[in-house]
């Protein structure tokens, strides 16, 4: 029977535990996998220097799954926690395996981690064009709500750090140069503040995470004593950023009459931190469901450089909405 072999071959994948010695393997696939589907002409040069496998391993292994045949891996995903809200990827399935269902089976163990940790709002970052994409994510209670823009600016080489108006300017500190009795309390405030966004809402894991393996730092904005604003920051290769970038994978303004302007120094104080360590580009990603951050990263010269869709389930706003300022894109 035609195809028998092919389909016999695919019962016999297996989903487990992505391993410490799977992830040079994992890389390639997840470089190659993207790299063809953007149609590059060299796809293993998809991100440069930039890294996303070994981080998201070495920052929760447990929520790291391979897809393996005959000893071979032939695809991998990443399950990330943010407290009460999590999100997936990158999902990623070697090119002579698409259509072949491995992509959701490495999805039933993501549904498992999500369950474990009683997340209350999942999502998603996806190709906005692709309705393979958009239907295999549905099949899992995902749902497509808003745009993702990833924008991204120049860094000057000496950006203001306060923001123009009546407010008074705010100073910033990195979590790096705090004491280590310090960093309970920063981060305390840190839950604290994301909270107020969205309930359950924490990034402290990625934040330790950065500072752990030295990826970036976390920008801290200070009202007085009082945390007006964070921005977790990969910086350079080896990051998720690559050379010559700052990427902001989560930025947030405390919520409050004057977060607009919090907003504002906060990408200030973000752009002085990559004019430091001497990068070019400072980069991060807007939901359109949060039109006010969008608007005002406009204003400050980020422009869209490519843009997908945030799928969520269940299919509501969650922390996506109007008057929250806030930076991430779920990559």
């Amino acid at each position: 029977m035609p195809g028998s072999e092919e389909h016999s071959r695919e019962s016999d994948i297996r989903i487990r535990a992505l391993q410490e010695q799977d992830l040079p393997a994992a890389d390639q696939v997840m470089r190659v996998a993207f790299g063809t589907f953007l149609g590059m002409p060299e796809p293993r040069n998809f991100m440069g220097d930039a890294e996303y496998v070994r981080s998201r391993w070495r920052a929760s292994p447990r929520s790291a799954f391979a897809a393996e045949l005959d000893g071979e891996l032939v695809g991998s995903n990443f399950a990330t926690r943010w407290g009460s809200v999590g999100f997936f990827g990158p999902l990623t399935v070697r090119p002579d395996f698409w259509d072949r269902g491995v992509g959701k089976r490495l999805l039933e163990p993501i549904m498992a981690c999500f369950a474990e940790w009683k997340i209350t709002h999942a999502g998603l970052f996806t190709f906005a064009h692709s309705a393979k994409h958009v239907g295999l994510y549905q099949h899992f209670g995902f749902w497509p709500r808003f745009l993702t823009a990833i924008m991204a600016k120049p860094v000057k080489a000496s950006p203001r750090t306060t923001a123009p108006g009546k407010t008074a300017a705010l100073s910033w500190t990195t979590f790096s140069s705090s004491q280590a009795k310090q960093r309970q309390e920063q981060l305390r405030a840190c839950r604290a503040l994301t909270d107020q966004l969205y309930e359950g809402l924490d990034v402290c894991g990625e934040i330790e995470a950065l500072a752990a393996q030295s990826l970036g730092d976390t920008v801290l904005l200070w009202d007085g004593d009082r945390l007006a604003g964070l921005a977790a920051c990969h910086c350079g290769p080896g990051s998720e950023a690559g050379s010559g970038h700052c990427y902001l994978k989560f930025a947030a303004a405390a919520a409050g009459p004057r977060a607009a302007a919090t907003f504002v120094q906060l990408l200030l104080a973000c752009e002085a931190l990559a004019a430091q360590r001497g990068l070019s580009s400072l980069v991060g990603g807007a939901n359109l469901g949060r039109p006010e951050a969008y608007r005002l990263m406009r204003e400050q010269g980020f422009a869209t450089t490519m843009q997908g869709v945030a799928m969520q389930r269940p299919n509501e706003a969650g922390y996506n909405r109007a008057g929250v300022y806030l930076i991430d894109d779920w990559r």
